[in-house]
């Protein structure tokens, strides 16, 4: 098990929120994903739904009646949130949320990087973020699949002072993991001439692959057909407001 209790280092993806138009639909799709149970956001006005894992913090669910697709966001830890949403923007991003209190729980901003992929800034007060993370059920790992790989590789090393790193275990991917200046990997970029816009993917931890991809599409969703990779057995999956993200079983 993974239980934090504390605020992860600079640069790690420590929060994920969902962003859809359809608050309820999705709340019951992930309860029967997941096995989720929900706690609005204790802030004095409607901010969403923090969803739980064994009554633990690990994702939240906010309304955006405007948004026409759903989708999911990751949110990199940071003891400055000001300072690094403006370094964002100085770097080659875009402030799209400016720095806002959540309430006590936290100091928060989205931005886009300069590749035009969405994330969020995260500096925890009394909510961490994520409080269980790797294991069944939660968040594991977050990936940048871009067309345009070198301008986002030398951002996020500006930003985060981030190393980079090969991967030699799959060679037919144009893919550099990401590293903390104390070595830990906490994610990667991937190249792809594939993919027509550029966005940081989500990977849920879970026990059966097969299995979740079955109850993706009994409740309203879609699954690509699991398959193994080095790593794990993954599914891609797609939310019915269409949100996508991956599910994986490590071997």
């Amino acid at each position: 098990m993974s239980e934090l209790s504390g605020n992860q280092p600079e640069g790690t993806p420590t929060w994920i929120d969902l962003r859809t138009p359809d608050r309820d639909g999705a709340l019951a799709f992930y309860r029967e994903l997941f096995g989720w149970e929900y706690e609005p956001y204790p802030t004095g006005e409607d901010r969403g739904t923090v969803c739980l894992l064994r009554g633990r913090p690990v994702a939240g669910i906010v309304p955006d009646p405007d948004r026409a697709a759903a989708v999911w966001t990751m949110y990199f830890a940071t003891d400055d949130c000001d300072g690094t949403a403006r370094r964002a923007a100085e770097t080659g991003g875009r402030l799209i949320e400016p720095p806002a209190d959540l309430a006590d729980h936290a100091r928060t901003a989205v931005v886009t990087d300069s590749v035009g992929a969405r994330f969020g800034l995260w500096q925890g007060r009394t909510r961490l973020g994520s409080e269980i993370v790797n294991e069944p059920d939660s968040l594991v790992r977050n990936d940048l699949i871009t067309p345009d790989p070198e301008p986002a590789r030398a951002f996020y090393t500006e930003l985060f002072g981030f190393t980079l790193d090969g991967n030699n275990e799959v060679p037919e991917l144009d893919f550099t993991f990401l590293r903390r200046p104390d070595g830990h990997e906490i994610g990667g970029i991937i190249g792809s001439s594939d993919v027509p816009t550029s966005a940081w993917g989500t990977l849920f931890a879970v026990a059966d692959t097969d299995a979740v991809a079955r109850r993706a599409a009994a409740s309203g969703g879609l699954s690509t057909e699991p398959e193994d990779t080095p790593y794990a057995r993954m599914a891609t999956v797609t939310d019915p407001s269409g949100a996508v993200f991956s599910v994986g079983t490590a071997p």
